[in-house]
């Protein structure tokens, strides 16, 4: 607040004029977060895929460092 009491008279009526706007909402009601369309009734294959998607991701690097050290003799 000190900052915008020492500011030019100019610069503080520009700095009182901006205005954030509002996030815009859907008039429906329904956001999406998720970057692709959800499947409609097909909620347990789709979790599933997730799933397998995910552990796997998480898997690899693990495995890699695995192999890399079984590799190299140290374990």
């Amino acid at each position: 607040m000190t900052m915008l009491a020492r500011a030019p008279l100019g610069l503080r009526q520009q700095i009182a004029r901006v205005r954030v706007a509002a996030p815009a909402r859907f008039s429906h009601g329904h956001y999406h977060h998720l970057p692709f369309q959800f499947p409609g009734n097909r909620k347990l294959s789709f979790g599933v895929k997730v799933a397998v998607f995910l552990t796997t991701g998480f898997t690899i690097p693990f495995a890699a460092a695995a192999y890399q050290l079984k590799k190299a003799g140290a374990a």
